[in-house]
C-alpha cells in the first residue's frame, strides 16, 4: 500500500518519565521504543510510587537529556544539571530517588481525572511507558489543531493527518516496523502548564472526552527495530 499523507516532522524522546525530553534530527528505535526514551523515573522513597506530572506537576519544569557518551543530565529549572537524588529532592520538596529501568512493572503515584483522591496505577514492565501495548507514540499536526503538540508528549510528530487511521495496521517508519494497536487515552496530564508559555488548561481535556472519546495520539509495538529520520513517511503494510 502507498504512503499515508503525512511525515515526520518531529522526533522526541524523554529520557526521565514526566520531564522535558529533546528533539531529534534521526533516532534509532528498538522494541522498548526511541533509544534512552523513558528509561529513567523519579520515585518517592517513603512509598516507593514513580511520580509523574500528573501528581507532581512541578515535574514538567525540569527536563532531561543524554550526552553523547549516554550519560543523563536533569536540568533543573534554574539552568543547573545533577543526577543527584538529594538535589532533586530540594528541587521537589520531597524525598526523591532517580531510578534506572530494570525490567520490572512500577507502580505509580496518580489522581484520578477529577484530582479528588489518589491511587497507585501500575506501569508496563520495561522503559517506563503507561502501557504494555506501546512503546512509540505518533501523532499529527491534523489533530493537534490550535493545540500546543507539547502537551501530549508524542514521540512521533507528523505533519499532516490521519494516524487514527494507522490503528491496527502495520507502518513501516523509516528503518522501522511499527504495529499500530492502540488509540491513546488522555488524562489531567494534558491540562498541565509547562515551560514556554503553555498554560493550565482544563478545557483540552474536556474536549478530548467531548469529541475524541478520550484519546489522542496513537501507540504502537515496534515489529522491526531500525532508523526514523525527520522527513521519513509512514508506509501502511511495510
Amino acid at each position: 500500500m502507498g504512503a499515508t499523507r503525512m511525515r515526520v516532522a518531529e522526533l522526541w524522546r524523554y529520557p526521565v518519565k514526566s520531564l522535558q525530553g529533546e528533539r531529534l534530527d534521526v533516532a534509532e528505535v528498538g522494541p522498548e521504543g526511541l533509544a534512552g526514551d523513558r528509561q529513567w523515573a523519579l520515585f518517592d522513597r517513603g512509598t516507593g510510587l514513580g511520580l509523574t506530572a500528573r501528581r507532581v506537576p512541578a515535574l514538567l519544569f525540569g527536563s532531561a537529556r543524554l550526552r553523547p557518551d549516554g550519560e543523563l543530565q536533569v536540568v533543573l529549572p534554574d539552568g543547573s544539571a545533577t543526577t543527584e537524588d538529594d538535589v532533586l529532592s530540594d528541587w521537589l520538596g520531597r524525598s526523591v530517588a532517580l531510578r534506572r529501568a530494570d525490567g520490572s512493572a512500577p507502580s505509580y503515584e496518580v489522581p484520578d481525572d477529577e484530582e479528588q483522591r489518589w491511587e497507585a496505577f501500575e506501569g508496563a514492565a520495561g522503559a517506563f511507558h503507561d502501557s504494555a501495548a506501546a512503546r512509540v507514540t505518533l501523532l499529527s499536526t491534523g489533530t493537534t489543531g490550535a493545540w500546543d503538540r507539547r502537551r501530549f508528549r508524542a514521540n512521533v510528530v507528523l505533519e499532516g493527518a490521519g494516524e487514527d487511521s494507522l490503528v491496527g495496521s502495520r507502518v513501516r517508519l523509516g528503518g522501522a516496523v511499527l504495529d499500530v494497536g492502540l488509540a491513546v487515552p488522555r488524562c489531567v496530564m494534558v491540562t498541565r502548564p509547562q515551560p514556554g508559555g503553555i498554560d493550565r488548561d482544563t478545557s483540552v481535556l474536556k474536549t478530548i472526552h467531548r469529541e475524541r472519546g478520550g484519546t489522542l495520539a496513537v501507540g504502537a509495538l515496534v515489529a522491526r527495530p531500525g532508523t526514523v529520520r525527520v522527513g521519513d513517511e509512514p508506509v501502511t503494510g511495510g
